[in-house]
Protein backbone atom coordinates (compact mmCIF):
# COMPACT_ATOMS: atom_id res chain seq x y z
CA UNK A 1 0.00 0.00 0.00
CA UNK A 2 1.15 3.52 -1.02
CA UNK A 3 1.37 5.95 1.59
CA UNK A 4 -0.43 9.32 0.93
CA UNK A 5 1.91 12.26 0.17
CA UNK A 6 0.32 15.95 -0.03
CA UNK A 7 0.88 17.58 -3.39
CA UNK A 8 2.14 20.76 -1.82
CA UNK A 9 1.94 22.70 -4.73
CA UNK A 10 -1.42 22.24 -5.31
CA UNK A 11 -2.66 22.70 -2.16
CA UNK A 12 -0.95 26.26 -1.60
CA UNK A 13 -2.42 27.08 -5.48
CA UNK A 14 -6.02 25.88 -3.74
CA UNK A 15 -4.94 28.30 -0.50
CA UNK A 16 -3.91 31.12 -2.52
CA UNK A 17 -7.11 30.92 -4.37
CA UNK A 18 -9.27 31.01 -1.73
CA UNK A 19 -7.38 34.18 0.00
CA UNK A 20 -8.70 36.07 -3.54
CA UNK A 21 -12.10 34.76 -3.17
CA UNK A 22 -12.49 35.46 0.47
CA UNK A 23 -11.29 39.25 -0.15
CA UNK A 24 -14.04 39.29 -3.06
CA UNK A 25 -16.43 38.64 -0.67
CA UNK A 26 -15.32 40.15 2.26
CA UNK A 27 -13.33 43.26 0.49
CA UNK A 28 -13.50 45.48 3.70
CA UNK A 29 -11.87 42.91 5.89
CA UNK A 30 -9.43 44.80 7.05
CA UNK A 31 -11.42 47.31 8.66
CA UNK A 32 -14.54 46.03 9.48
CA UNK A 33 -15.70 43.26 11.85
CA UNK A 34 -17.86 41.88 10.44
CA UNK A 35 -20.04 41.39 6.79
CA UNK A 36 -22.82 38.81 5.26
CA UNK A 37 -24.75 37.95 2.05
CA UNK A 38 -28.06 36.31 1.19
CA UNK A 39 -27.84 33.41 -1.12
CA UNK A 40 -30.82 31.07 -2.53
CA UNK A 41 -29.44 27.89 -3.67
CA UNK A 42 -32.67 25.76 -4.81
CA UNK A 43 -35.23 26.77 -3.22
CA UNK A 44 -33.46 27.48 -0.16
CA UNK A 45 -32.71 30.95 1.04
CA UNK A 46 -29.28 31.39 3.26
CA UNK A 47 -27.37 34.10 5.28
CA UNK A 48 -23.60 33.84 5.22
CA UNK A 49 -21.90 35.77 7.69
CA UNK A 50 -18.21 36.49 7.72
CA UNK A 51 -16.70 37.67 11.24
CA UNK A 52 -13.01 38.34 12.09
CA UNK A 53 -12.42 36.49 15.26
CA UNK A 54 -8.62 38.22 15.27
CA UNK A 55 -6.48 40.38 13.81
CA UNK A 56 -3.02 40.86 13.75
CA UNK A 57 -0.62 42.55 11.59
CA UNK A 58 0.10 39.46 9.28
CA UNK A 59 -2.82 37.51 9.87
CA UNK A 60 -7.01 37.87 10.59
CA UNK A 61 -8.10 35.10 11.63
CA UNK A 62 -12.13 34.97 9.81
CA UNK A 63 -15.34 32.67 11.09
CA UNK A 64 -17.35 31.63 8.34
CA UNK A 65 -20.63 30.54 8.92
CA UNK A 66 -24.17 29.99 7.07
CA UNK A 67 -27.52 30.38 8.61
CA UNK A 68 -29.89 29.22 9.66
CA UNK A 69 -28.19 26.75 11.83
CA UNK A 70 -30.20 23.45 12.94
CA UNK A 71 -29.37 21.10 15.04
CA UNK A 72 -29.87 18.03 12.86
CA UNK A 73 -28.16 19.80 9.62
CA UNK A 74 -24.39 20.51 9.01
CA UNK A 75 -23.99 23.82 8.12
CA UNK A 76 -21.10 25.02 6.62
CA UNK A 77 -18.78 26.61 10.05
CA UNK A 78 -15.33 27.05 9.43
CA UNK A 79 -12.53 29.64 10.82
CA UNK A 80 -10.01 30.15 8.32
CA UNK A 81 -6.26 32.07 8.69
CA UNK A 82 -5.24 34.20 5.63
CA UNK A 83 -1.84 35.33 5.53
CA UNK A 84 -2.00 38.51 3.87
CA UNK A 85 1.65 38.90 3.42
CA UNK A 86 1.93 35.73 1.26
CA UNK A 87 -2.22 36.08 0.24
CA UNK A 88 -2.85 32.82 1.46
CA UNK A 89 -5.95 31.32 3.61
CA UNK A 90 -6.31 28.08 5.19
CA UNK A 91 -8.99 26.56 6.92
CA UNK A 92 -8.11 26.01 10.40
CA UNK A 93 -10.90 25.14 12.13
CA UNK A 94 -14.44 23.00 10.21
CA UNK A 95 -17.55 21.77 12.59
CA UNK A 96 -15.24 22.71 15.58
CA UNK A 97 -12.83 20.32 14.94
CA UNK A 98 -9.44 22.04 14.02
CA UNK A 99 -5.62 21.62 14.12
CA UNK A 100 -5.45 19.28 10.20
CA UNK A 101 -2.14 17.58 10.03
CA UNK A 102 -1.32 17.30 6.28
CA UNK A 103 -1.37 14.11 5.96
CA UNK A 104 -2.81 10.91 8.70
CA UNK A 105 -2.04 7.81 8.87
CA UNK A 106 -4.99 5.38 8.24
CA UNK A 107 -6.17 3.86 10.83
CA UNK A 108 -6.10 6.63 13.42
CA UNK A 109 -8.12 7.27 16.70
CA UNK A 110 -9.95 10.30 15.05
CA UNK A 111 -11.07 8.70 11.86
CA UNK A 112 -9.44 11.22 9.73
CA UNK A 113 -8.85 10.94 5.93
CA UNK A 114 -5.04 10.34 4.81
CA UNK A 115 -5.87 14.14 3.37
CA UNK A 116 -8.32 15.29 5.25
CA UNK A 117 -6.54 18.98 5.52
CA UNK A 118 -6.72 18.98 1.47
CA UNK A 119 -10.17 18.08 1.44
CA UNK A 120 -11.60 21.11 4.02
CA UNK A 121 -9.35 23.48 2.06
CA UNK A 122 -10.41 22.07 -1.30
CA UNK A 123 -14.08 22.34 0.11
CA UNK A 124 -13.69 25.93 1.28
CA UNK A 125 -12.96 26.79 -2.36
CA UNK A 126 -15.98 25.13 -3.52
CA UNK A 127 -17.84 27.24 -0.82
CA UNK A 128 -16.93 30.25 -1.72
CA UNK A 129 -16.86 29.67 -5.51
CA UNK A 130 -20.63 28.75 -4.87
CA UNK A 131 -21.15 31.83 -2.82
CA UNK A 132 -19.16 34.13 -5.23
CA UNK A 133 -21.57 32.50 -8.06
CA UNK A 134 -24.94 32.76 -6.10
CA UNK A 135 -24.62 35.41 -3.22
CA UNK A 136 -26.41 39.08 -2.97
CA UNK A 137 -24.76 41.68 -0.75
CA UNK A 138 -27.03 43.23 1.07
CA UNK A 139 -25.17 46.56 0.97
CA UNK A 140 -25.18 46.27 -3.18
CA UNK A 141 -29.52 45.31 -2.57
CA UNK A 142 -29.57 48.53 -0.55
CA UNK A 143 -27.71 50.36 -3.66
CA UNK A 144 -29.80 48.96 -6.53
Amino acid sequence: MRRYSIDLPAHMAECDANYLRLMKLFPELREEDRDAFGMVVGDTPYEVQMQVVERGPYTTLVRLAQLPEAPWSTRPALIVRLYHDARSAEVVEYQRDGHFRAVYDVPNKDGRQPDEKAQVNRFLGEFLSMCLKHGVSVRDALLA
